[in-house]
C-alpha cells in the first residue's frame, strides 16, 4: 500500500516537473509539435523557464544584477521577469512572489529533465534492441513520485 500512496499523493518537483518537461521534448522528438505555432508555444515556454532559473539562483545566491548594480531583490526580479517573459503583470508578481518563497524549486524542473532523458538514455543502451519505450515510461512512472536518486536506483538495479 505504501507504494500506491507514494505514487498517488507524494511527489518532488524535480521528479514530477522533471516528467513534463521530459514529455514535453520527447512530443517534439515524435513530431508532435511540427506545426510552427505548437513549436512557438513550447518555446516560449521554455523561454520563461529558463527566466525563472535565472531569478531563483540570482535572488538566492546573492548573485550581482546583471547590470552590476547591486544584488537580486524583489524589484529587480520583478523587472527581470517583466523584460523576459510574456505574461500578465498579475501572473510575472504571482510568479516572482512563488520563486522568492521555495529556493531551488525553478532549477529542480530543469535537473529533473536531465535525469529523466540520462535515465531513457542508460537503460535504452543497456537494453539495446529490446528497449521499448512505453514499457520504459511504464516501469518508471509506477515507481511514484520519489526523489530522483531513488528513481535512478530503482530503474538502473
Amino acid at each position: 500500500q505504501l507504494n500506491s500512496w507514494r505514487r498517488l499523493l507524494a511527489g518532488t518537483s524535480g521528479h514530477a516537473e522533471g516528467w513534463a518537461l521530459y514529455a514535453e521534448r520527447l512530443m517534439e522528438q515524435l513530431g508532435y509539435l511540427d506545426d510552427p505555432a505548437d513549436r512557438l508555444g513550447m518555446l516560449d515556454g521554455q523561454r520563461m523557464r529558463a527566466a525563472r532559473v535565472v531569478l531563483d539562483i540570482g535572488v538566492h545566491l546573492g548573485k550581482p544584477r546583471l547590470d552590476g548594480d547591486g544584488v537580486w531583490d524583489h524589484d529587480y526580479a520583478l523587472a527581470f521577469m517583466r523584460r523576459n517573459v510574456n505574461m500578465s503583470d498579475e501572473f510575472i508578481q504571482f510568479e516572482v512572489n512563488r520563486y522568492l518563497g521555495w529556493p531551488g524549486q525553478a532549477p529542480s524542473y530543469k535537473v529533473g529533465q536531465r535525469i529523466w532523458e540520462q535515465l531513457r538514455d542508460t537503460v535504452a543502451e543497456q537494453q539495446g534492441d529490446a528497449f521499448d519505450i512505453k514499457a520504459f515510461h511504464k516501469r518508471a512512472l509506477d515507481i511514484g513520485g520519489v526523489g530522483l536518486d531513488t528513481l535512478r536506483a530503482a530503474l538502473l538495479t
